[in-house]
């Protein structure tokens, strides 16, 4: 059994939101041990010329409105940047890694999914944290394998919209159905069983060798005071339980980090990665796209430290093994949407 620590302040864990990005928030990193991840000072290898934003600092939230004409025009440009340069045709792994390498240099912003009001779809593309950059890039990679070729190029407008709404809720959402606040993903794992069942990813942690996990997962029902939706709604509370409850007694399998180097070869550009936490009741602490570079494997994510999408200073392995919240990966292989 992995020793469970919560050994963290318990004002980050309200940005904890959905299960994942908290503890890579910690500080330092890449180049040393933390609870939180390192700026990694990653230079903009993307290929074409996407747009993408740049700044220096972590926001404190975010500072643009979900589902606007900016992030709108995003999935726009994206869409019509990746059919331009040939990337189309390209598997599912590689055209994800290349719309994530675009996103190179947009901020990162917690809270993005928490929205006022009534559970919804968010679209938020201007600002990132580490599970909607994951979302969003799977999303629009979705979208260029099967959106009708009228909506592949520029000067369609609104048409491209609910298409791209419709894929990115099948993504977020268990069994692809928005209803209200629970029917969210919030656990990483979960996303992960659930996307695999719907035939969007295949969960390969257990064929690279993982190993169970039989901790439980009750993080959000026993620190509900961070989320404002299970206080405004003590239903949430009681259906949250049962959900937690399924997911305790549901084997999943994790590849510990002093094993990651040794089967990293069997992890491909464009897998998804999600670092396993080491406090109480939570299954995962940061999530990401894996990427090779120069022989190893290293992460493209949106991590607080640093404040932009970038790519991992350290490979993989070395970088888990650094961070004292992350104890292991699981690994979520893209499934061709063609």
């Amino acid at each position: 059994m992995r020793a469970k620590t919560v050994a963290v302040l318990l004002t980050g864990l309200s940005m904890w939101v959905l299960g994942a990005c908290g503890g890579d928030s910690g500080g330092s990193s890449d180049r040393g041990a933390s609870i939180g991840p390192a700026s990694s000072g990653a230079a903009d290898t993307s290929s074409g010329t996407a747009p993408s934003s740049q700044t220096t600092e972590a926001p404190t939230g975010p500072t643009t409105l979900p589902g606007t004409d900016a992030d709108w025009a995003i999935v726009q440009e994206k869409v019509r940047w990746a059919v331009d340069e040939g990337y189309a045709g390209l598997s599912i792994g590689d055209l994800i890694l290349r719309i994530g390498e675009s996103f190179l240099g947009t901020p990162y912003a917690p809270h993005t999914l928490e929205a006022p009001g009534d559970e919804g779809l968010v679209i938020e593309l201007e600002e990132l944290d580490c599970v909607t950059f994951v979302e969003n890039v799977l999303a629009l990679a979705r979208f260029v394998q099967t959106a009708p070729d009228e909506l592949l190029v520029g000067g369609v407008g609104n048409r491209q919209r609910p298409f791209f709404s419709r894929i990115l809720e099948d993504i977020r959402y268990r069994g692809g159905a928005l209803e209200k606040y629970p029917s969210r993903l919030h656990y990483f794992s979960e996303w992960i069983s659930d996307n695999h069942a719907k035939g969007i990813v295949r969960d390969v942690s257990r064929e690279l060798g993982g190993v169970a996990d039989g901790e439980p997962i009750d993080f959000m029902t026993t620190h509900s005071d961070a989320y404002r939706q299970l206080g405004e709604d003590p239903a949430f509370l009681s259906e949250l339980s049962e959900v937690e409850a399924r997911l305790s007694a549901e084997p999943r399998y994790y590849i510990p980090e002093d094993r990651i180097a040794e089967v990293e070869d069997g992890i491909q550009n464009g897998d998804i990665i999600a670092a396993t936490s080491t406090v109480t009741g939570l299954d995962i602490a940061h999530t990401g796209i894996a990427l090779w570079r120069d022989g190893r494997l290293h992460l493209l994510h949106a991590p607080l430290a640093g404040g932009v999408v970038q790519i991992s200073e350290a490979p993989l392995a070395e970088r888990i093994q650094r961070i004292a919240g992350q104890d292991g990966v699981m690994v979520a292989r893209p499934l061709e949407a063609r």
